[in-house]
């Protein structure tokens, strides 16, 4: 079957390292890492979980219809999980929660989400949760989730953090690549070449674009990639459209502003192809 409906990727937070709520975030936002997105035939993904998955669970709580939610966490780093025991579905009995199981895990051990909920560094534990709640046992290769297969890749990023990429029956595609250091003094798990080859020709690709090069050296080693380094992997990977993601929490609206605006002229100058955007909550994007 043909699905002409497109796929909906919508921002709910985008910030990295910590929340930044306050008078000069209020443009772009303060929550940490949380993007939903809806699939040709409706099916609901959520990518991260930090603070953002509050203000998405709350609007996905009010849905009449209540399809199951499926969640996909890229690394446990509290930027990306925080929001998680606040997400409301996960209190309510009628609605099925699916959370997949991380990269690290595997079919003899499954305890990441178990060490979120033990009782102590949050009350409830998550079989104490009143959803449907289901978490699949890992397998290697690629996931069937509603009209999608959902595909991982090992990025760098100390301790550990997954890319993904959906592409959905309809046609639309979505590489999600956060918590990645392009160019790490650490062992390199994936080059640049490699996420250009899974990212290629994607409808959307979204990357952590932290820092700035006059954050470097500094920051060389903390896990994430200058702007100028992600516009070279866009242009590489002939992505359609890119957004620059994981805002660091010492920029203000007037700076991602200026980093807007600099990386469109210099992704132009050198040839890139497509539209780049700063990420911002509330930014929606049909693919």
């Amino acid at each position: 079957m043909v699905l002409s409906t497109p796929m909906r990727v919508t921002f709910h937070g985008v910030r990295g390292s910590l929340p930044t709520p306050g008078p000069s975030t209020v443009r772009y936002g303060g929550n940490t890492s949380c993007v939903e997105v809806r699939l040709a035939d409706g099916t609901c993904i959520v990518l991260d979980a930090g603070t953002g998955a509050r203000t998405l669970g709350q609007k996905l709580a009010a849905d009449e219809e209540r399809g199951p939610i499926h969640l996909f966490i890229t690394h446990l780093h509290w930027d990306h999980v925080l929001g998680l025991p606040f997400f409301q579905p996960l209190y309510h009995k009628d609605t099925k929660v699916v959370l997949h199981p991380l990269q690290v895990e595997t079919a003899d051990h499954m305890l990441a989400y178990d060490e979120l909920f033990d009782g102590r560094r949050f009350p409830l534990k998550l079989h104490q949760l009143p959803c449907d709640f289901e978490r699949p046992r890992p397998q290697a290769g690629p996931v069937r989730i509603g009209s999608a297969t959902v595909k991982r890749i090992n990025l760098n990023h100390p301790g550990g953090s997954n890319g993904f990429r959906i592409d959905d029956d309809g046609g639309a595609s979505l590489a999600f690549l956060t918590d990645n250091e392009l160019d790490p003094p650490y062992t390199q798990l994936v080059n640049v070449e490699a996420l250009a080859r899974f990212a290629e020709g994607a409808s959307l690709l979204v990357h952590d674009a932290q820092y700035l090069g006059s954050d470097m050296p500094h920051k060389r080693g903390w896990g994430h990639s200058t702007v100028k380094q992600v516009l070279e992997l866009g242009r590489l990977a002939e992505a359609r459209r890119l957004v620059l993601y994981h805002h660091d929490p010492d920029r203000d609206d007037d700076a991602l502003d200026a980093i807007g605006d600099d990386a469109r002229a210099h992704y132009k100058q050198e040839g890139g192809k497509g539209q780049v955007l700063v990420s911002y909550e509330g930014l929606s994007l049909e693919l």
